[in-house]
């Protein structure tokens, strides 16, 4: 009986460790949160990790992380309400993945691109489309003067003309079928490629889904600026209503 006990004891407690090791909640919201790179890759990521999660944690998500693209299979995509790419470069899926993705999107997905995630996937058209804007090139870290587009929920934190420091991407092959809800205005820092329309966040419909991209992030001191964190929870809390 002793023995039987003792077994019985062990078989609960393995059950509770593969329950806890479960990413799926019921009853909340599921983020995975991709951070792969195949090319440059930000010291910021850690930090940017951190701070999705403690989002997550004030509004109930359950927020994962991974830098396996084996993660993307029809099965485990379904079951996230938002996927984030944080700073992801260079070449991050393979065919079945990039499939998988593309049906998710299409079929109701919700994305957040943050930062490197428009210096992804250059190689697959679909994502030049999506993303709605590869990274081109950019200046040194400076001071600059973001303009607020439109009145949207994302970025009603921000005033209509505002400063801040980051790392400012200049875009290529951009789509006119976004709407922006940021740009730059090139003349208040050096280093500027797109002119006088510059847009550095924007939202779009994909199939069913919807993505949106913000130009932000490269720095670890932006995850610590109360309204850029701000502007990254209510991006989040838009996408999953």
């Amino acid at each position: 009986m002793r023995t039987l006990g003792l077994l019985l004891t062990i078989a609960i407690l393995m059950l509770s460790c593969n329950s806890a090791q479960k990413p799926m909640s019921k009853g909340t919201k599921n983020v995975l949160v991709f951070k792969k790179t195949n090319g440059f890759r930000h010291a910021s990521i850690e930090t940017g990790v951190e701070t999705l999660r403690e989002i997550g944690r004030e509004n109930v998500w359950a927020v994962q992380h991974s830098e396996d693209s084996l993660i993307f299979t029809p099965q485990n995509l379904k079951n996230f309400d938002l996927v984030v790419f944080l700073s992801t470069t260079g070449d991050i899926l393979g065919e079945e993945q990039q499939e998988a993705f593309k049906n998710y999107m299409e079929n109701g997905g919700k994305f957040f691109g943050i930062h490197a995630a428009s210096d992804t996937e250059y190689g697959w058209p679909w994502y030049g489309e999506f993303i709605g804007g590869y990274f081109m090139s950019h200046p040194k870290t400076q001071k600059a003067t973001v303009v607020k587009k439109e009145k949207h929920p994302t970025v009603a934190m921000f005033p209509e003309r505002f400063e801040r420091t980051d790392e400012w991407y200049n875009f290529k092959n951009l789509s006119p079928n976004v709407h922006v809800t940021l740009t730059l205005d090139e003349s208040s820092y050096e280093g500027g490629a797109n002119g006088d329309y510059h847009p550095h966040a924007w939202f779009h419909k994909v199939g069913e889904g919807e993505m949106y991209y913000t130009g932000g992030g490269h720095t670890e001191e932006a995850y610590a600026e109360p309204l850029f964190r701000k502007h990254l929870e209510e991006v989040m809390k838009w996408l999953m209503e």
